[in-house]
């Protein structure tokens, strides 16, 4: 892969960090508290994250807007995780909590969870509602590739 360098968020102190994805097996390391950043795992977005690490990724980043109470939120979880660790590199996978980020979720229109957005060059370019199996996840990737 050529180097594409994105904005993501440190899962383990919220911090933003410009990481090269043609080297994400290498394991990156956030800059300000030292941790791993996987990005073969979902990373946490915020009201205040959010815009900066979706219009900066030149890669698709599929966005799932969930709340840790909701059953088919955790249904999704392992489906994500599995698309983040399959398509490392080449997409992003994020989540937002609703219940912490009220500001994004409402900017989205987000009235059922999970809703699951894709979003490419900073613009929406696909949404699915509800949990979806990982051969409709990967559909959905794929529809923004094009």
């Amino acid at each position: 892969m050529t180097e594409s360098k994105a904005m993501v968020a440190c899962n383990h102190c919220g911090r933003l960090n410009r990481v090269d994805l043609g080297r994400a097996a290498d394991g990156p390391r956030c800059g300000s508290c030292k941790q791993a950043i996987a990005l073969d795992h979902p990373m946490y977005l915020s009201d205040a994250t959010f815009d900066r690490v979706v219009a900066d990724s030149p890669v698709p980043i599929v966005v799932d807007f969930y709340a840790d109470w909701c059953g088919p939120c955790k249904v999704m979880a392992p489906v994500l995780d599995m698309a983040a660790r399959e398509r490392m590199g080449t997409v992003l996978v994020a989540k937002v909590d609703t219940d912490r980020n009220p500001g994004v979720s409402t900017r989205f229109g987000i009235r059922s969870i999970p809703t699951l957005i894709v979003f490419r060059g900073g613009a929406e370019k696909a949404r699915e509602l509800g949990a979806i199996p990982r051969g409709r996840l990967n559909a959905l990737i794929d529809s923004a590739l094009t």
